[in-house]
C-alpha cells in the first residue's frame, strides 16, 4: 500500500506548513480533515480541493459537497475520492480552499511516496509542523507554550532588547532623546 506525504502550505507565507501522510486509498475527505485539524480550524464551513499543475492553476474540483454555484464541470464529492486516483504524477499538486468567506487557501504538494506504512501511525498524520498557523478567527491568544517558545528562538525577552543598545545614526552618533530635540528646534525657530 502507498503512503502518500502532502506538504500543505498556508497561501499566504510559506514557511508555514504541515505535512500529511495518508493512503493513498484513503479519500479527499481524510485529508481534508486532517488539514483542518492540523491547522487547529474547526470544520464548520464548506471546502473544496482544486487539481493543480505546477503554476498553480486551478482544474478538476473536489468538493465537500455540490454548492449552489455554476460550475464549468461536475464536481467530484471528496468523501467518494480515493487520493491515489487523482495522483497522475509524483510532484502531484492541488489546491486546497477553505471557508468561502474568508477564503483560507492552502497549496497541497506531493513530496514523497512511501511504499510501506508505519505501525506506529494512524492514517491520516500530521508527521511535521512548521511555523505557528493562522488564526481561523482573528487574533489567537498566544499566552500560551507557542509564545515562551517563539521568545525562547529568537530571544525576544523585553529587556533583551534595550540591554546594551543604544539608537545610533548613519555615523554612529547617539541619537538625542524626544526632549533634547524639542530643544533644538526651538532654537531654530529663528532662523
Amino acid at each position: 500500500m502507498a503512503i502518500l506525504k502532502f506538504r500543505i502550505y498556508w497561501e499566504e507565507d510559506d514557511s508555514i506548513y504541515r505535512d500529511i501522510a495518508i493512503k493513498h486509498t484513503q479519500t479527499f475527505f481524510d485529508l481534508h480533515s486532517c488539514i483542518l485539524k492540523s491547522y487547529e480550524f474547526d470544520s464548520k464551513h464548506k471546502a473544496t480541493f482544486y487539481r493543480s499543475n505546477d503554476s498553480w492553476l486551478r482544474g478538476k474540483e473536489i468538493s465537500l459537497e455540490k454548492y449552489e454555484k455554476e460550475y464549468k464541470a461536475e464536481p467530484l464529492i471528496m468523501a467518494d475520492t480515493n487520493i491515489g486516483s487523482e495522483v497522475s504524477n509524483p510532484n502531484q499538486k492541488f489546491i486546497y480552499e477553505y471557508d468561502f468567506n474568508k477564503f483560507w487557501h492552502f497549496m497541497v504538494e506531493l513530496i514523497n511516496v512511501d511504499k510501506e506504512e508505519s505501525k506506529k501511525l494512524t492514517y491520516p498524520a500530521c508527521v511535521r509542523v512548521e511555523g505557528i498557523a493562522p488564526s481561523q478567527y482573528g487574533t489567537k491568544g498566544l499566552i500560551d507554550s507557542r509564545l515562551a517558545e517563539m521568545e525562547e528562538k529568537y530571544d525576544l525577552q523585553p529587556d533583551a532588547l534595550s540591554d546594551g543598545f543604544s539608537e545610533e545614526d548613519d555615523e554612529g552618533n547617539a541619537i538625542e532623546s524626544d526632549n533634547d530635540s524639542e530643544e533644538v528646534n526651538e532654537e531654530n525657530d529663528g532662523f
